[in-house]
């Protein structure tokens, strides 16, 4: 995990293009489209939670459904997220810190598009 190419040749650069469009945007509705779309190509791929447990994730519609839970996480709840992300600069110390709904899934797939800076 981290190094490997998805689909659209996710990479490095295409982190940092990636966070400095989300950081930047001053629409707020544009950046949120531009993490939803993000979500979109990492589907399928591993992510580990900080406790270490396995997951992936598949995007159906409006809806985020995490292979270890059998409630969605919905758009909104990713926009929260993201709000918080925007205002912490980034710098978030935790999934709890996210405030949010599926935050412990949500957190290291942030990690990964570089919108949170790992400790």
């Amino acid at each position: 995990m981290g190094n490997e190419p998805c689909a659209d040749n996710y990479g490095p650069v295409n982190v940092m293009k990636l966070r400095e469009r989300i950081f930047q945007e001053t629409e707020r509705e544009k950046a949120q489209d531009y993490l939803w779309n993000e979500l979109v190509l990492l589907q399928s791929q591993t992510f580990r939670t900080v406790k270490g447990l396995e997951y992936t994730y598949q995007i159906r519609g409006n809806e985020m459904f995490v292979s270890r839970k059998t409630k969605s996480i919905t758009k909104a709840s990713v926009n929260l997220a993201l709000e918080k992300i925007i205002e912490l600069s980034g710098e978030v110390a935790g999934p709890k810190k996210l405030k949010c709904f599926g935050a412990s899934y949500l957190y290291p797939i942030f990690i990964e598009m570089g919108l949170i800076k790992s400790s």
